[in-house]
């Protein structure tokens, strides 16, 4: 099955892969420039690649993410996380009905603000609702992707996704702005229904001059560590990050990228 315009399920009639693993809910957070709806739009593309049906959350509210990922003209149908943060009671219905699915991935599909909408786009929600979405994602996809804004004190979608989230990739830069962005932000936590365990740490878009002892001294013990890409940052910035990673300097992500998804999956 994959996602498709008409309706977001239907039999596909290539044969899919076989699958090992039981997918789950990845929250994907770290500091400010990090590299998250990157490494979590990355993610979510080798996912379908392998002919597994995925659903992108983008939380960030007050810069949609959408049109950061790809053009206007690669998307297939439209849809909007206002809307659905809008309604009372959130359903598997309502969700499919916004879902933004894309030309050229039928097994990917996306849920977040649109171009020109922001964080008065929606009525204010309460964490009800954030978990009646993310319940009801499970139930659509196997695999859901949550792409999380860096400062959870005022984003309770956010926060929600963290805590419900079977696995947290937590990245960080190799610099002391990130070591005090997460001493910051995690006694924000404390309180919650909070799980350190399920955290991986990793430190991410790391350069070839920074050592490992640096990242060690930088971040303490990463269990993954992405280094930086030419060829990933033109896709950033060109807006083409559901493009392939074809370029030898881009070797190193894609391999440390598929150890992340065999580990957390």
């Amino acid at each position: 099955m994959n996602f498709r315009k008409a309706s977001i399920f239907q039999r596909d009639t290539e044969k899919p892969e076989v699958q090992n693993d039981s997918g789950g809910v990845l929250a994907v957070w770290g500091s400010p420039g990090s590299g998250k709806t990157v490494t979590a739009v990355k993610i979510a593309k080798a996912l379908s690649a392998k002919k597994k049906n995925v659903i992108l959350l983008l939380c960030d509210m007050s810069a949609p993410m959408l049109p950061c990922i790809c053009h206007a003209d690669a998307l297939e149908s439209k849809g909007s996380l206002a809307s659905v943060l809008a309604a009372a009671r959130i359903s598997e219905n309502l969700i499919k009905h916004n879902l933004v699915t894309f030309k050229h991935n039928s097994y990917l599909a996306a849920l977040g603000l649109l171009e020109l909408q922001n964080e008065y786009s929606t009525p204010p929600f309460v964490q009800k609702q954030v978990v009646e979405l993310l319940d009801s994602l499970r139930q659509i996809a196997p695999y859901v992707i949550v792409d999380c804004g860096s400062y959870i004190a005022n984003d309770i979608l956010s926060a929600v996704a963290l805590m419900e989230a079977d696995n947290v990739l937590r990245l960080a830069n190799c610099d002391p702005k990130s070591v005090s962005y997460f001493s910051s932000q995690l006694p924000l936590l404390e309180d919650a229904e909070w799980d350190v365990d399920k955290q991986y740490k990793v430190a991410s878009n790391v350069k070839p001059y920074q050592a490992a002892d640096h990242i060690g001294t930088a971040l303490g013990d990463a269990t993954f560590v992405l280094p930086y890409s030419q060829e990933l940052e033109e896709q950033y910035l060109g807006r083409d990050l559901l493009a392939d990673l074809a370029l030898k300097d881009s070797r190193p992500f894609r391999k440390e990228l598929e150890k992340i998804i065999a580990e957390v999956f």
